[in-house]
């Protein structure tokens, strides 16, 4: 060895001092070698710049983390030299003798442990919810690690918005954990149940019937309100929630709020609770005579409208009924013209009915009885005129005065016309005038007459067609019995089969049709009965005889003539009669007279 190379090479170190270093060597490749990829140990921060941070782990070992890793809420690196900090081994040292590690991944697998930990010891779990993800909720819980809630494990009913949730910090149950694939399912869901079980266990226990208990409002239907009394849903039906009228339940309650109640019933079986508001407070009707005396004048709100009267609130759970009767004096309208749903009127009390919860009103009794005034004004035999207030099948409805109506029955619209339909002469609105039959007080009913302003033309007619008269007449309609036949103007009668003319036969449409004018003798007229019985058969022979007897005039005229006042020879009366007889002479019926059997050949 030469003196250079002893002073350029450095001695290997000999007795008790390179026995210290080589050991420490061997001790520090050992501890080297014993550093293993993805361990987590503890380090310290030997210094910290802008990109990164250095940390040393021991075994003459330093590594370096981004700084990123160390970064707070605000934006700046939270630690100092000195600090201790677990971190994770990614890779052994490099080139430069540095080993690679991570802060965030050696957080990371911590809180997997713990929450491995956690999961075997069945403990809960705290978490916030933060994003809405498909089926469920995203929830954050220790250290940040992301787990899934199923949106059926949210509540124990479904929850229509989810977002709503967002925020919001609960205690959770891990029901499904898988530490290799990252995977962690939360439900709250269990938790609910096994709260509620316990909850409803003891108010089972304790609930009895008759018993005032306070509860929430849980969800609200047509036909009332499920009240959560601690575990257990009791119905409080619509009928049950006031003394007075609700239309819908969500116009007493909202879902949330509470609200105390009586159990009304309750069944341990069935575990079906009924509830009661209304019970928790005094019946109103309870008082409503004293309250409410008849003749009483109240006030109220219109409820409710139907078509035969107005329920009136007079104070919360007491209503009364203005029967459509009781609203005007004049012909009973529908509700919906005198009173608005919702307005308030004025009434008086007619009568009570406690044990039936039921109280009579009356709105007319406020305006003076305009009956009283009619009855102190008309009289019957008194001439009135008005108004067609309204036509029926059976008479014509006349306004004699404001709340007075009379009515003419149609019997009593027209002494010879046989009325149907008093339509078919008058219509709503025409001006008429009409006597005064018959006044019933009890009932404030006028019956009036039309007809009754005429003369009976009846009366007149025995003097004007005594029996025995032949008249023309208008054939108005031909029946199997018989052909109605037209006196004069509204005045019929009745010519029977039996008094067609024998020629004729039963039936009459051959030989006269509607319209026809025809000769008819009078045979009765009754005017109590208003029947007349005529004959066409009588007429026609009474005819035919006042012909037979011109001819036998004018028979006798031309023999005078013939004989001449000498009383000479010629034709004699018996002679000219035969020739009359020959002649083709036309009877009122279209026959011809018939010629003597034992006429023959002239001689």
């Amino acid at each position: 060895m030469t003196t250079d190379q002893a002073t350029t090479e450095p001695s290997a170190p000999s007795g008790k001092d390179g026995e210290s270093f080589a050991s420490l060597f061997e001790v520090s490749m050992a501890h080297a070698d014993a550093l293993r990829e993805g361990e987590i140990v503890q380090g310290t921060i030997i210094s910290v710049n802008r990109d990164a941070v250095i940390v040393d782990i021991g075994y003459k070992s330093e590594g370096v983390i981004p700084a990123s890793e160390f970064v707070d809420t605000s934006g700046g690196v939270n630690v100092q030299p000195g600090d201790k900090v677990d971190v994770l081994v990614e890779t052994k040292e490099n080139e430069q003798g540095l080993v690679s590690l991570s802060k965030e991944k050696a957080d990371k697998l911590k809180v997997w442990d713990e929450i491995s930990e956690a999961c075997e010891r069945d403990e809960l779990i705290e978490g916030t919810i933060t994003a809405r993800v498909k089926g469920g909720l995203q929830v954050s819980i220790r250290g940040g690690v992301k787990a899934f809630l199923p949106g059926s494990q949210v509540d124990l009913r479904p929850v229509r918005n989810l977002d709503k949730l967002i925020g919001q910090t609960f205690e959770f149950k891990v029901i499904k954990f898988n530490k290799k694939r990252g995977n962690i399912v939360l439900s709250r869901r269990v938790l609910l149940e096994r709260e509620r079980n316990e909850l409803k266990a003891e108010t089972l226990g304790n609930l009895r019937e008759g018993m005032v208990v306070t509860g929430t409002i849980k969800n609200i239907t047509e036909y009332g309100a499920f009240v959560d009394l601690g575990g257990i849903d009791g119905l409080l039906h619509i009928t049950d929630m006031s003394w007075g009228r609700v239309n819908h339940p969500s116009e007493v309650f909202k879902i949330g709020d509470e609200v105390t109640v009586k159990v009304l019933r309750y069944n341990p079986e069935t575990e079906r609770v009924s509830l009661g508001l209304k019970q928790t407070m005094d019946d109103p009707w309870e008082h409503a005579i004293e309250s409410y005396p008849p003749g009483k004048r109240v006030s109220g709100k219109v409820v409710s409208l139907t078509d035969y009267g107005a329920f009136i609130e007079m104070e919360q759970g007491i209503e009364g009924l203005i029967h459509v009767s009781e609203m005007s004096w004049g012909k009973p309208k529908h509700p919906s013209k005198v009173v608005a749903e919702g307005e308030e009127v004025q009434c008086i009390v007619l009568e009570v009915d406690q044990e039936a919860k039921r109280i009579s009103l009356g709105l007319k009794q406020l305006q003076a009885d305009p009956w009283q005034e009619f009855a102190g004004q008309y009289n019957p035999g008194d001439v009135i005129r008005g108004a067609v207030r309204s036509l029926t099948d059976y008479g014509v409805f006349v306004g004699i005065a404001d709340g007075v109506d009379g009515m003419v029955h149609k019997s009593d619209l027209s002494w010879t016309q046989r009325i149907n339909n008093p339509a078919d002469l008058y219509k709503k609105g025409d001006e008429v005038e009409a006597i005064i039959l018959s006044v019933n007080h009890q009932e404030k009913k006028v019956s009036l007459g039309i007809k009754q302003l005429f003369e009976d033309p009846w009366m007149r007619l025995p003097e004007v067609y005594p029996p025995g008269t032949v008249l023309e007449v208008r054939v108005k309609s031909i029946a199997d019995f018989g052909v109605f036949v037209e006196i004069e103007r509204g005045v019929e009668g009745l010519v029977h089969v039996s008094e067609f003319p024998d020629t004729w036969g039963p039936d009459a449409s051959p030989h006269v049709q509607m319209g026809d004018i025809v000769k008819a003798e009078i045979l009765s007229l009754d005017p109590e009965d208003r029947r007349i019985a005529l004959s066409f058969k009588s007429a026609f022979e009474q005819e035919e005889t006042v012909e037979a007897m011109k001819f036998m005039e004018k028979a006798r005229e031309q023999k005078a003539r013939t004989i001449g006042p000498s009383g000479g020879g010629g034709a004699t009366l018996g002679d000219v009669f035969k020739q009359k007889l020959g002649e083709k002479i036309e009877l009122p019926n279209g026959d011809k007279p018939a010629a003597d059997e034992g006429e023959g050949e002239t001689q």
